[in-house]
């Protein structure tokens, strides 16, 4: 869920299952059974630099025999073949994000060491981009409701709406559309490592990507010679405990972004009560009288304001966001406006959808309207100023009744290979508390690395936070357990210190990791 265009994300982002454990060796047998021996790779049409080619794999892996579709990959070859280690496997996150753009620009995002050792590999996950993508009938997914339910009738028209577009995205991208959660994705992922002919799977992550690693860290435990999952989903958390923890972290996160205008005179709102000029904003957005920079008509909505306040914090791109908050509030507008975020109409006959992937990894059903508020209530005692995160609120009734194939657990990982993640302590789309909650269920074998700063993604924010992940990948040592990049003092300790009282990891309240049905997760 981790996608929305950024106000200025990296070139990387921007680019950017559950079976029994017991079962992990016979699906992997089958995977490699049936996967294509190796892969046809040409000059890529977009970008000549790398290569590109097709995997085939199964629809429906209960069924390798049956239809089949083709897995857009893209590769640039280690810069130093004699130095080479083998393939990293790379995904940007999303769902929704491209592998292939990842790949093409791997070498404005990793280090030069890396991509001396490595064949950096990028694939589209399946229902995505380039591989055979979820899509819907325009003219249905135009006629989407505003995303913030404000009574029952607006939950019976969400109810009503959200099975007609499944129905019509379920027609239109054909038998796949209910094979794209991330356990198919993860056998997948196994295929690939067979198709280039690696033993074991080297893997980086980043957001959404991290859930496919985690899928496959249960699937394939014995089959990963590395893998680093940089901000983590956490895939053990019932809907309430999701929504509540997004809401501490983008408020957090927008907390981090008040105190830098306050110290900062570059800031454009240096000097004023940046608190009031962010509710003026958002009063506005609820009259009617809100337009977004460039853009006459329609009027801005109150969850498109929401937005600035996580996107602004992903780079961070403070600098920008305080001129876009300028700009919203009557000043002058930035010299680049960044594109209105949120969902918007498309145009032509067809609309991409890939939250269809979230709704079947994720049980974010509700019952009624009364328990919906509820959950918006609770986000916003966490969250005073953004009242809720974005992100999961526009997603939500998206999956309204969806079945879920790929539910929440907690995971189960058996494998001996040691397991890398880190978070950005600050980070407003996948909270810090996540990663150490995953950390925390793959056992021993994983270490947290925590970068004491700010933003969605640590790798490339600084050497710190850099090269450990760098050494991991290439010459498999992990840094120590509890490794930290103090780029925020006493005050960052006292957020981690914070955030570990609100939910103690491993036990999160409303029943967290060990929420699996609607009940609870409501609960």
């Amino acid at each position: 869920m981790r996608r929305r265009s950024s106000l200025l994300a990296t070139a990387f982002v921007v680019l950017a299952g559950l079976l029994p454990v017991s079962t992990a060796s016979a699906d992997a047998k089958a995977v490699t059974d049936n996967s294509t021996s190796a892969i046809a790779w040409a000059p890529c049409e977009e970008e000549p630099s790398a290569e590109c080619g097709t995997l085939t794999v199964p629809i429906d892996w209960s069924k390798p025999d049956g239809p089949t579709v083709d897995l857009a990959i893209a590769r640039r070859k280690a810069t130093d073949p004699a130095a080479r280690v083998g393939s990293l496997v790379i995904n940007p996150g999303g769902p929704g994000g491209s592998g292939v753009e990842a790949a093409y620009g791997a070498p404005g995002f990793f280090t030069e060491e890396l991509q001396r050792r490595f064949d950096i590999v990028g694939f589209d996950p399946r229902g995505v981009g380039r591989s055979h993508p979820v899509v819907c009938s325009a003219s249905v997914y135009n006629q989407m409701p505003y995303a913030i339910m404000k009574n029952q009738a607006d939950f019976d028209r969400w109810t009503a709406y959200a099975k007609r577009l499944r129905a019509d995205c379920r027609a239109r991208t054909g038998p796949l559309y209910d094979h794209v959660d991330s356990v198919n994705v993860a056998r997948d992922l196994d295929a690939l490592r067979a198709a280039l002919g690696e033993e074991k799977l080297t893997f980086y992550g980043i957001s959404y990507g991290t859930l496919i690693g985690q899928m496959y860290a249960e699937l394939f435990p014995n089959r990963i010679r590395a893998m680093a999952l940089d901000s983590n989903m956490d895939h053990s958390l019932g809907v309430k405990a999701f929504l509540d923890t997004e809401a501490y972290a983008v408020e957090d996160a927008f907390d981090q972004f008040v105190g830098w205008c306050d110290q900062e005179p570059s800031c454009a709102l240096h000097g004023q009560d940046v608190r009031a000029v962010w509710e003026r904003i958002l009063a506005k957005a609820r009259s009617g009288q809100l337009y977004y920079p460039g853009v006459t008509d329609p009027p801005m909505t109150e969850l498109q304001v929401l937005w600035q306040g996580v996107l602004g914090n992903e780079g961070p791109a403070w600098q920008l966001l305080s001129e876009m908050l300028r700009a919203l509030d009557g000043g002058e507008p930035p010299a680049w406006v960044p594109p209105l975020p949120g969902r918007q109409p498309v145009t032509g006959e067809l609309a991409q959808l890939p939250t269809a992937i979230l709704c079947q990894d994720y049980n974010l059903r509700v019952r009624n309207y009364d328990e919906y508020a509820a959950l918006l209530r609770s986000s916003a005692r966490w969250a005073p100023d953004m009242r809720l995160n974005p992100m999961p609120i526009e997603d939500l009734p998206v999956c309204l009744n969806h079945p879920v194939t790929n539910p929440q657990h907690r995971l189960v990982y058996t494998g001996s290979a040691p397991i890398l993640l880190g978070n950005s302590l600050h980070d407003p789309s996948t909270p810090w508390i996540w990663s150490a909650n995953v950390a925390s269920q793959f056992g021993p074998k994983a270490v947290l690395l925590t970068y004491e700063g700010w933003g969605h993604r640590i790798y490339g924010k600084d050497r710190c936070s850099t090269e450990p992940i760098d050494n991991y990948l290439i010459s498999l040592v992990v840094p120590p357990h509890g490794f930290r990049c103090q780029v925020g003092g006493l005050a960052a300790r006292n957020t981690v210190k914070r955030q570990a009282e609100l939910w103690p990891t491993d036990s999160l309240p409303w029943g967290g990791p060990a929420a699996a049905g609607a009940s609870r997760m409501s609960g």
